[in-house]
């Protein structure tokens, strides 16, 4: 029986069998996305997009208007960037730790380690951040080095003076920074343990508090809807406060399944973040969401989703806790995977970009047809999202469909493009107006 099932499951992988979409991607987006009753198969919906890299001469495609360019290429698996005040580039080179213990059992394990490997996911972590320099200033980093290594699957970092955080898998630790270094030899200094363990999400994003006195860490649930146990996610689903001068830390929101890429409003001042949801209830659900984050709030995971809408998958029920759910402000789609996330503050991409905030969409497993695999702005006013998604960085699947490339960390450079980090193309792209634009 086993045998049939496995190969059935092999089946899916090839061919992406399974429902599909009965809505455009488009109404998942917004303030009110359309939130289909949850369609129930025997298997999750797997839609692969195979991992290829890019072929020579083929790159991401920039908006009308925007040029693309690469600012590094060669990298190993760049996820998540840094900008530093003196204009240099920190890039974690990164993937999953080592399991540490057996991997995931069952028809669901075995599909789920197979997706991350035709994904290009299965690659070893290199566990370094690596400094990019543009010197001469044309849009290409002429020095490309290791500036940190022997980390454990580093992701977020933040700089405050003259301390750089860094947030492994399993801990935010600190290093001396000097402006200008083109490496850090001195030993970590750990300011706070982060949970570890099965890791079903590892990456931990960071963000420093605009004095500097606190560190914020997104840290993502250890399974899907709490199939493994509510013991499983202790300080997960959530947003940590860390003290960085005492280690000390708290839950600051919660309920968030996996929360990624974090960024202060700048015209608001609050902290916002982009959360990729659940999966297995079909391609039309749960919708990505970016949200401002309450002190204290309950976003519903796992027991409802986009406010108070109940998973009945997750037993047993808790009412209370649906009543409590805050609805996010604004939807990016139904599995997009959204996980970069940056305010325009300071970018010079002219004025329809001038105010509101670029995402990352790291692209679908869960859904078909696929959905993400771009980079996306929505626009803002008065502190608030306030139209409808533009495209500006796309072209990451080639026509037979296959991932060349896939979006991760975005952020702004100091001459106001933006990088995107790729972690498929192991590359960084830099998004740019024409020299006689700008805002």
């Amino acid at each position: 029986m086993r045998l049939v099932m496995l190969a059935a499951a092999a089946a899916i992988l090839v061919s992406g069998c399974g429902e599909r979409a009965t809505l455009d991607v488009a109404e998942g987006f917004g303030p009110d996305p359309k939130l289909p009753p949850p369609a129930k198969t025997m298997f999750p919906t797997v839609n692969i997009a195979e991992a290829t890299g890019w072929p020579e001469g083929r790159m991401p495609k920039a908006v009308q208007g925007l040029a693309a360019q690469p600012f590094a290429r060669g990298l190993d698996h760049p996820r998540w960037l840094l900008v530093l005040p003196n204009g240099d580039v920190l890039v974690a080179e990164t993937n999953k730790p080592p399991p540490a213990e057996k991997k995931q059992g069952g028809i669901k394990g075995w599909i789920a380690e197979k997706v991350m490997d035709r994904a290009g996911a299965g690659v070893p972590s290199a566990n370094r951040i690596t400094l990019l320099r543009d010197a001469d200033g044309d849009g290409v980093a002429e020095l490309k080095t290791p500036f940190l290594t022997g980390l454990y699957s580093p992701f977020g970092m933040a700089l405050v003076g003259t301390t750089l955080y860094v947030a492994n898998a399993d801990a935010v630790v600190a290093f001396p920074y000097v402006e200008g270094a083109t490496r850090i030899t001195e030993r970590p200094r750990k300011i706070a343990n982060l949970p570890a363990g099965r890791n079903h999400h590892w990456t931990k994003s960071l963000v420093a508090s605009p004095d500097g006195s606190k560190l914020y860490v997104g840290v993502g649930s250890n399974s899907n809807v709490a199939e493994k146990g509510l013991g499983e996610e202790v300080n997960r689903a959530a947003i940590l406060e860390i003290d960085a001068r005492t280690g000390s830390s708290r839950v600051f929101a919660s309920g968030l399944r996996n929360p990624v890429g974090m960024d202060w409003n700048p015209e608001s001042g609050q902290l916002w973040v982009a959360v990729n949801e659940r999966d297995e209830i079909g391609s039309d659900l749960v919708p990505d969401y970016m949200t401002s984050v309450r002190p204290g709030g309950f976003y519903g995971w796992p027991w409802s989703y986009y406010g108070q809408t109940v998973d009945e998958r997750v037993k047993p029920p808790r009412p209370d806790m649906v009543a409590k759910a805050i609805k996010p402000d604004y939807a990016l789609g139904p599995h997009t995977a959204s996980l970069g996330l940056a305010f325009s503050e300071g970018a010079r991409l002219g004025p329809t970009l001038a105010n509101g905030a670029f995402v990352g969409q790291h692209g679908s497993w869960n859904r078909k047809p696929r959905s993400g695999y771009k980079v996306v702005f929505v626009p803002f006013q008065g502190g608030r999202p306030s139209g409808k998604p533009i495209d500006i960085l796309s072209g990451f699947l080639s026509e037979e469909e296959k991932a060349m490339g896939r979006p991760v960390g975005v952020a702004i450079a100091r001459d106001g493009a933006l990088l995107v980090a790729d972690d498929v193309g192991n590359a960084i792209w830099r998004v740019s107006a024409p020299a006689r634009g700008g805002r």
